[in-house]
């Protein structure tokens, strides 16, 4: 097995053993579709199951599970003689044989007492694990086994346990209150006070006058009016020059 696979699986069934109290040897609970798909894939249930969990594995099955295979005629005769040589648990249906779906499900109760890990290629059944918390579910996925990660149901119940187990009791907030108070004086927990944000001035670059001069510069120079000079020339000058001489002779 690839090394992948045995993290994923040491992962999950640490998961069931620290949250649901799963412990060595592991009771798995199959029944004839999981012996029936077994026998197509040359897969070994009683040397490799073990293998793959990495542990001792008790396998059991019941009366109506091996019932229902032998109802369904010489197709699935091989996989009636492999659930046969596995232990029967006693359920409550010897005197009027059910499904082995149901069967099984109803040794699931509401919350797995008795930490059965479910081995089964039955869909309504591998749905109906899903649901109850703290159930293992392994099937074959062609010739490898499968151990499914928890399901949301175990997921949520665990988080739910761990919060109850962890968390502070109403008896141990009073007893601490009590201590404190003796010790301190305070007879409730001080509350952190929220600190008010300060209002704040205006922004002082906000508040920087804009520069007059420069606008002033630019209103003015738009505003003056610019004086063209023309150039004389010189002998128009002179011309001007003798007209003015003689007039003052005159």
């Amino acid at each position: 097995m690839k090394i992948s696979r045995r993290r994923k699986v040491h992962r999950y069934l640490s998961f069931f053993c620290n949250n649901y109290g799963f412990r060595q040897p592991y009771q798995v609970l199959l029944d004839g579709t999981f012996c029936y798909a077994a026998l197509q894939n040359k897969f070994n249930i009683r040397e490799q199951t073990p293998k793959y969990l990495d542990g001792d594995v008790k396998l059991l099955t019941t009366q109506c599970a091996i019932q229902e295979t032998a109802n369904l005629g010489h197709n699935v005769h091989g996989a009636l003689v492999i659930i046969k040589q596995f232990a029967t648990h006693r359920c409550s249906h010897n005197d009027k044989p059910v499904p082995g779906s149901v069967c099984l499900e109803s040794m699931l109760g509401v919350s797995n007492p008795n930490r059965y890990i479910i081995a089964t290629q039955d869909k309504e059944l591998q749905a109906a694990a899903r649901r109850i918390p703290g159930t293992p579910l392994l099937y074959l996925h062609q010739k490898a086994p499968t151990l499914e990660q928890p399901s949301a149901a175990s997921s949520r119940m665990a988080r739910i346990n761990s919060n109850e187990k962890f968390a502070v009791s109403k008896i141990d907030k009073d007893t601490l209150n009590d201590l404190k108070e003796k010790k301190f004086g305070v007879t409730k927990p001080e509350q952190e006070t929220k600190k008010k944000r300060k209002r704040g001035g205006p922004n002082p670059l906000s508040c920087k006058k804009k520069k007059k001069s420069a606008m002033k510069k630019e209103t003015v120079t738009a505003n003056k009016k610019t004086r063209k000079r023309l150039k004389v020339p010189k002998h128009v000058k002179e011309h001007w020059a003798s007209v003015v001489k003689d007039q003052l002779r005159t």
